[in-house]
């Protein structure tokens, strides 16, 4: 049976990641920061483990690595993040820019027990410094930031025979995409479980989009 590790699985993106993976019979491991109030995550049928995590956590972060490393992930979706309202700057780029690296490195041995080896943090297209227009302040600087440090790490990661990626999700009706996004959660997410299912070796250190498109950097 194939494993996922879904880190921020408790709304939005997350969840349905959760929700798709656990019905096509995947083993789903899902971070969330109250395991014990999961809430819609809770009631996700299927071979799904709950694991308490907050980014910021070192600790939390330890006891999680320690769960999953009998056992291997084959593909692990760094998806926590925030938005830029009402959070100062620090805290932005401490779980948007710091935190996704943070947790690839601490569950990369991990990663490379599993048989797929991949690892994909979720960026935004608002994070490339061309290719799309406007900007979303902070927000957009951390995710500009969050891709200039996977681009420092994936070389070494890919030499280790890991298959990592940064993802655009789309602009998805979530809490943090808002009412007036395009796209529906369940639609970005089978897009983003098709790009991954048909990456390859080639594809590793690039930047993609939830419906299959290169995203220049």
């Amino acid at each position: 049976m194939p494993t996922v590790m879904v880190i921020g699985a408790s709304r939005g993106i997350g969840l349905e990641l959760v929700r798709q993976y656990a019905a096509a019979g995947w083993r789903v491991h899902a971070t969330t920061r109250t395991p014990t109030q999961p809430g819609a995550l809770g009631t996700i049928k299927g071979d799904v483990v709950l694991h308490a995590l907050d980014v910021r956590d070192a600790q939390q972060l330890e006891t999680l690595t320690q769960a999953v490393a009998p056992e291997g992930i084959d593909v692990l979706i760094h998806n926590a993040g925030v938005g830029g309202r009402g959070i100062s700057a620090a805290e932005i780029h401490r779980i948007n820019t710091e935190a996704p690296i943070h947790v690839a490195r601490a569950l990369l041995p991990a990663v490379l027990r599993g048989d797929e080896k991949k690892i994909v943090l979720m960026t935004s297209q608002l994070g490339a410094r061309r290719g799309h227009t406007g900007s979303l302040g902070l927000y957009g600087d951390s995710k500009a930031a969050l891709n200039d440090a996977f681009r420092a790490h994936a070389p070494a990661w890919g030499q280790q025979g890991c298959l990592a990626i940064v993802m655009h999700p789309g602009w998805v009706r979530t809490d943090m995409g808002g009412a007036g996004a395009p796209l529906s959660v369940e639609e970005s997410v089978r897009g983003i479980r098709q790009v991954l299912a048909r990456l390859t070796p080639a594809d590793h250190g690039r930047f993609w989009t939830w419906d299959g498109r290169e995203h220049p950097w």
